[in-house]
């Protein structure tokens, strides 16, 4: 039931990995029969994801990661307009993934970029008229993620999208949550940049990309070498490439399908656990969320110890409160909804994947409110 924090690798995908780590293990920039094998999968797999993405195949970037993308995404586009000399601010929302978040916050410490976190409202949602209010003349990018991965709330991204670039500003969303269950078109989008990982849709751990429109990214952000166009260096990691490719082609054939049976598991556990265990509250909007995310949070609970109990009980989950020097804090989405902080340190997010089945939301149902409750009981 933690699918939102990685997902398993698919056995297509595992198969189409194999023989980049051993038959076929050229580096894809010697010049050799070996080498190009190695490049040809690179290249096949960048026409794959820019297929689905519906952009040109040099507008994708490969990373390492969904946070490296973030990265440099922000950095990128934040380094290029300080040498343009006229624009200094970047707009992001309150709900952001660190990776995010703490980027723009050393962008503002660091290098003196001014930047705006928007407030959401009570569900998770950024308001038009709250993005429109915070632009400035000197406005360069704005950064607002697809869908949360907290709360699962999906937010109205080409809405928001349209009103940057009725003020020529850069749009970018972080679509790591989302990549494996909503569309990812990112004309439809109307998006300049967007940040994926493979872990989060059945491929490999240690690679993400970033879609970067044409022009909009000129400054790298790791040096060395001329890999991805020159922004990115270093000896691409083919095998997972190739997996990433093949794990994207995979849940984009399968979307519709998966995300209809998700969603009525999803309504089960929410339905459910909302019925039977009191002081539940839903956090996010009840239906504009991910198709597989039900995330709560519980009075007189604290969240990291009921993940703790639910593990003894053999069920993965996760909780939005993260113990720091022994101080437990409302990660920074939960604070943002503006819930009380004690009933915020009792969060519980429950995210299924493809495989999960009706057996397992009855195993859920079935153990959650017992575990909520002793809990409750040893308080007293």
């Amino acid at each position: 039931m933690d699918h939102a924090a990685t997902t398993p690798v698919d056995p297509e995908v595992v198969a189409a990995m194999l023989p980049f780590f051993s038959n076929e293990y050229g580096n894809p920039s010697s010049i050799h029969r070996w080498g190009q094998r190695a490049d040809h999968a690179i290249t096949s797999s960048r026409e794959d994801i820019a297929n689905i993405l519906n952009c040109e195949v040099d507008e994708i970037i490969f990373t390492s990661c969904g946070s490296e993308s973030d990265n440099l995404a922000l950095r990128g586009i934040a380094l290029a307009a300080r040498e343009q000399g006229n624009s200094n601010h970047i707009i992001i929302s309150a709900i952001e993934h660190p990776a995010i978040l703490g980027t723009a916050q050393h962008l503002r410490n660091h290098h003196g970029f001014d930047i705006t976190i928007l407030p959401v409202d009570q569900h998770g949602f950024t308001s038009a008229e709250d993005l429109r209010n915070a632009i400035q003349p000197d406005t360069f990018l704005v950064s607002i993620m697809y869908a949360n991965n907290e709360i699962g709330v999906v937010q109205p991204i080409s809405e928001l999208a349209e009103i940057a670039h009725e003020y020529n500003i850069l749009f970018h969303t972080d679509a790591v949550q989302a990549a494996g269950q909503l569309p990812l078109d990112v004309e439809n989008l109307d998006i300049d940049l967007m940040s994926m990982s493979a872990h989060k849709f059945y491929g490999p751990k240690g690679v993400g990309m970033l879609y970067a429109r044409r022009d909009t990214l000129t400054h790298p952000h790791q040096t060395g070498g001329s890999q991805e166009n020159g922004l990115r260096a270093g000896t691409h990691n083919v095998p997972l490439i190739v997996g990433m490719a093949t794990a994207l082609n995979i849940v984009a054939a399968r979307r519709s399908q998966d995300n209809s049976k998700m969603k009525v598991l999803r309504n089960k556990l929410i339905k459910s656990t909302l019925d039977t265990i009191p002081g539940a509250l839903l956090t996010g909007h009840r239906t504009r969320r991910l198709p597989n995310n039900a995330s709560f949070v519980f009075e007189g609970i604290d969240g990291n110890e009921l993940i703790m109990h639910l593990d003894l009980s053999n069920i993965a989950a996760s909780s939005g409160s993260a113990c720091k020097t022994g101080n437990p804090e409302p990660s920074n989405v939960l604070s943002a909804l503006a819930l009380p902080s004690k009933l915020s340190l009792g969060s519980l997010r429950l995210s299924i994947g493809r495989h999960t089945d009706d057996s397992d939301i009855e195993y859920v149902q079935q153990v959650l409110p017992t575990v909520i409750n002793n809990m409750r009981d040893n308080l007293q």
